[in-house]
C-alpha cells in the first residue's frame, strides 16, 4: 500500500475508579489521519483542522509516536501523516492519544502489520509523555485494541481486553479548559488505606460487572473516592450534572480522563438521550458553552477507512 487512511476513535480514560489502569474506545468522535512513507529519514505533518497544532515532528504527539517507531525501523525512510481532529484538544476524550495511536496504527498497516499491539502502545506513549509529562496507556490502549481495557502494568506492560456488555456513553465537554499536566498536580501524594481498599473494591467490582454483564454490579462500582474529590472541583456544575444524569436512569459515571468532560453509562439509548438532556438543561442554567455526544463503546479500536 502506497497511502492508509484510519479512522482513530475518542477514549474515555479512568472509567472513575481506575486511575490510568482503565479506559474505553467510543464509535464517536474520531480523528481522519491519511499516512504514507517519503524517502527522507524525518516525519512530515500536514494538520488539516484549525486547532493550531505543531506541525514540528518532535512538538506533536503523532510526530514523536512516528520518530520512536522509526527508531525500531531504523531504514532510513520516514512518514508524511495528514491529520484532521474531530476530537477537540483538551476535551478530557483523548485527543492526544486518537491522534499518536492513529498514527502508529496507520504506519503499521503501510509496513503490513510488523509491529504487535503492545509494540504500537510503547511507541504511542511518547506522545502522551509530550501531552501531559508521563507516559500513561489508559487512553492509548482502548483507541489501539479497541473495547475496554486494564493497564495492570506499564513495566512491563501487560494489557488485557476486557469484553463488554452493550452500554451507550452520553459525554457532555463543557467549553472550558483543564490541561492534564496541572490536574495531575493537584493530585494527593498520599491516600488513607481505608480509601484505597473502598477503591480497590470498585475495581474489582467494575471489571466484574462488565465481565459478567451485571449492570447493577457496575453502577455500584462507579465510584471513586481519591481522584475525583479532587478534579471534580475543576469542572462547574459537576455534582449537579451527575445527581441528574443518575436522576435521568444512567448508571454512573464521572470524569472523563482529567476532565473538563463528564460521561454517563447507560442500558439503553433512550436513558442515554434523557441524561443527554439532563447534562443540557445544567449547563444551559449555568450559562456555560458545551457539546454533547451520545454513542456507543467501539470494539475495533483504530480502523482503516472506507
Amino acid at each position: 500500500m502506497e497511502q492508509v487512511k484510519i479512522l482513530s476513535p475518542a477514549t474515555v480514560a479512568n472509567l472513575v475508579c481506575g486511575f490510568d489502569i482503565l479506559g474505553l474506545a467510543l464509535n464517536e468522535p474520531h480523528d481522519i489521519m491519511s499516512i504514507r512513507r517519503i524517502d527522507a529519514p524525518e516525519v512530515e505533518i500536514k494538520n488539516l483542522d484549525s486547532f493550531g497544532l505543531p506541525a514540528e515532528a518532535s512538538k506533536n504527539v503523532a510526530g514523536v509516536a512516528l520518530l520512536a517507531m522509526m527508531e525500531k525501523l531504523d531504514d532510513g525512510r520516514g512518514f508524511e501523516i495528514a491529520i484532521e481532529k474531530k476530537i477537540m484538544p483538551g476535551s478530557g476524550i483523548g485527543s492526544s492519544a486518537a491522534s499518536a495511536a492513529g498514527a502508529v496504527v496507520a504506519a503499521n498497516k503501510l509496513l503490513g502489520n510488523i509491529f504487535s499491539n503492545e509494540d504500537l502502545v510503547q511507541f504511542a506513549m511518547n506522545g502522551e509523555k509530550l501531552a501531559s509529562g508521563v507516559k500513561h496507556a489508559d487512553n492509548i490502549a482502548p483507541c489501539i485494541y479497541g473495547g475496554i481495557t486494564l493497564i495492570r502494568s506499564i513495566h512491563p506492560l501487560d494489557i488485557v481486553s476486557i469484553a463488554p456488555p452493550p452500554l451507550f456513553v452520553t459525554i457532555v465537554h463543557p467549553q472550558i479548559e483543564v490541561r492534564t499536566s496541572d490536574a495531575r498536580q493537584i493530585l494527593r501524594k498520599q491516600i488513607l488505606l481505608k480509601d484505597a481498599i473502598r477503591q480497590w473494591g470498585n475495581i474489582g467490582g467494575l471489571i466484574t460487572g462488565l465481565m459478567k454483564g451485571d449492570y447493577e454490579l457496575i453502577g455500584r462500582s462507579l465510584e471513586d473516592v481519591i481522584i475525583e474529590p479532587v478534579r471534580s472541583i475543576l469542572i462547574p456544575a459537576f455534582n449537579e450534572v451527575k445527581f441528574k444524569c443518575k436522576e435521568a436512569g444512567a448508571l454512573g459515571g464521572g470524569i472523563s480522563g482529567s476532565g473538563p468532560s463528564i460521561f454517563m453509562l447507560s442500558t439503553n439509548e433512550k436513558t442515554a438521550r434523557n441524561v443527554e438532556a439532563a447534562m443540557i438543561e445544567v449547563y444551559t442554567k449555568e450559562g456555560i458553552e458545551f457539546h454533547t455526544h451520545v454513542t456507543t463503546v467501539n470494539t475495533e479500536g483504530v480502523r482503516v477507512a472506507n
